[in-house]
């Protein structure tokens, strides 16, 4: 069984909560009744899972088969479809092993999907990546670390690995704030070229209120903010890497709205990053993304995602994001 608990969790800061009169295998029921003879009731599916704690949707599925000797996602996955499926689907998995599939077909899939391996690496806490290490070793007998090195290179894989060694300093370090600074200015503003060893040993090793301490001090040697160094001395992979770190140094959440804002802009939605996010978040901090998308983007995410999306793959999603903040 995986642990969903783990690491950093801010206590009732997701829509999502575990309802109060739980009954697993009324529950279950109501989902056997809703695919059973012709047409589905997506309604009814939609409006129960996304009600449910992860916690209890995994009784859910045990009680399902005890009653009816069949898998609730195998049924799920049978009557759904699509995108809508694909929500579904996420919502019923344990936190830490969506994030070892989203991982495995990352690196495994035709190409490697960076943006799953930078989203996942730089915003789970240190406790959620060791646990996330153990679950693929047991999922796919593999060892994480191998596969990543296996498919990537250069800075990139460097700091791939640092981070999946989850063993940030702890804590501020008030004697080297100016130290770190001074040598992140050095290695890219100062110099020709960039000394990107220094700008992985840094941003990989800090922890996060120290990096937030330094990125101040950074502004006020250098006159640009962090993330603009980035963009201007790094480039490709790595310099995404880069961003998602500093960025979630600063907020998860303000990162996370800012990734569902890409997935949604421009012509074309990226519905698997607007799918992964807002199943991986709706438990932990979905209500503080909302909140930084608003001041952000100076629209609300719940308008973002009706206008973008239709049919019970939009309900199901605004259901996940819980109110408009208009």
């Amino acid at each position: 069984m995986y642990v969903t608990g783990g690491g950093g969790r801010v206590a009732g800061r997701g829509t999502v909560r575990a309802s109060v009169n739980f009954n697993a295998n009324q529950d279950a029921e109501t989902l056997y009744k809703a695919m059973k003879g012709l047409g589905t009731d997506e309604d009814s599916i939609m409006n129960l899972l996304t009600s449910r704690s992860n916690d209890q949707r995994q009784k859910i599925k045990a009680a399902y088969k005890t009653l009816h000797g069949k898998d609730l996602v195998s049924d799920l996955k049978g009557e759904l479809g699509g995108k809508f499926e694909s929500l579904i689907v996420g919502l019923m998995a344990p936190p830490i092993l969506y994030d070892v599939t989203s991982l495995r077909h990352a690196i495994k899939g035709a190409g490697t999907d960076e943006k799953v391996l930078v989203e996942i690496l730089s915003s789970r806490t240190p406790q959620q990546i060791k646990d996330i290490i153990a679950a693929y070793r047991q999922e796919y007998d593999a060892d994480l670390e191998k596969d990543i090195t296996g498919d990537t290179s250069g800075h990139f894989e460097r700091l791939l690995v640092i981070l999946l060694q989850a063993s940030r300093q702890q804590g501020v370090q008030e004697g080297n704030i100016e130290a770190d600074a001074q040598a992140l200015f050095n290695a890219g503003e100062k110099k020709f070229g960039t000394d990107e060893e220094q700008f992985i040993t840094i941003l990989g090793n800090r922890s996060a209120a120290h990096l937030r301490k330094v990125f101040d001090a950074y502004m006020k040697l250098a006159g640009y903010e962090m993330e603009e160094s980035i963009q201007r001395e790094t480039s490709g992979s790595l310099r995404d890497l880069l961003l998602a770190v500093v960025k979630c140094a600063r907020s998860v959440p303000a990162y996370f709205a800012e990734t569902l804002f890409n997935s949604l802009k421009g012509a074309g939605t990226d519905d698997q990053t607007l799918i992964r996010v807002m199943v991986s978040r709706s438990e932990v901090d979905m209500l503080d993304i909302r909140a930084n998308y608003r001041r952000l983007f100076a629209c609300s995410l719940y308008s973002s995602i009706k206008g973008d999306t239709s049919g019970d793959y939009r309900k199901a999603l605004l259901l996940l994001c819980g109110g408009d903040d208009a």
